[in-house]
């Protein structure tokens, strides 16, 4: 079995050295620092109202409870900390909301990231009215 390049040892998560354990015993302002240099500023800058309590209800929040009941959000400029990992959230995707389950591999990305807004397109066969050269549709 090889060793993942995401990984110390086998099996075992780390983000830039260091442990889930230890990131997550660590203060906001030390994770801040090993965060990518938007999601830093944004925590340097200091975080609004509404993420602080958005933060504050994923640290108060159960994740088993939160697997039936995700927290539903809004937010999707809200960078992905250590003490969120294993919390569902409901992300807004500007029609619904869609849950997201935190996984330690999300540190450092932002909630929306990995709620899409857009939707892939998938064109059928041509309709009335169309010209007889757009109507040719392939056989495969």
């Amino acid at each position: 079995m090889s060793t993942d390049y995401r990984t110390g040892r086998e099996g075992e998560f780390t983000y830039r050295g260091h442990t889930l354990d230890e990131l997550q015993d660590m203060d906001e302002d030390d994770v801040a620092e090993l965060l990518p240099a938007r999601q830093r500023r944004t925590i340097v800058r200091g975080l609004s109202a509404a993420h602080q309590s958005l933060l504050e209800t994923a640290r108060e929040a159960d994740p088993d409870d939160t697997a039936a009941n995700p927290i539903r959000t809004h937010l999707r400029d809200m960078p992905v900390l250590p003490e969120m990992v294993g919390i569902t959230f409901a992300v807004h995707n500007g029609q619904s909301f869609e849950r997201v389950e935190v996984q330690p591999e999300m540190i450092g990305h932002y909630l929306g990231e990995f709620q899409l807004t857009r939707n892939s397109v998938e064109h059928g066969q041509a309709g009335i009215g169309a010209t007889r050269s757009s109507k040719f549709v392939p056989l495969k």
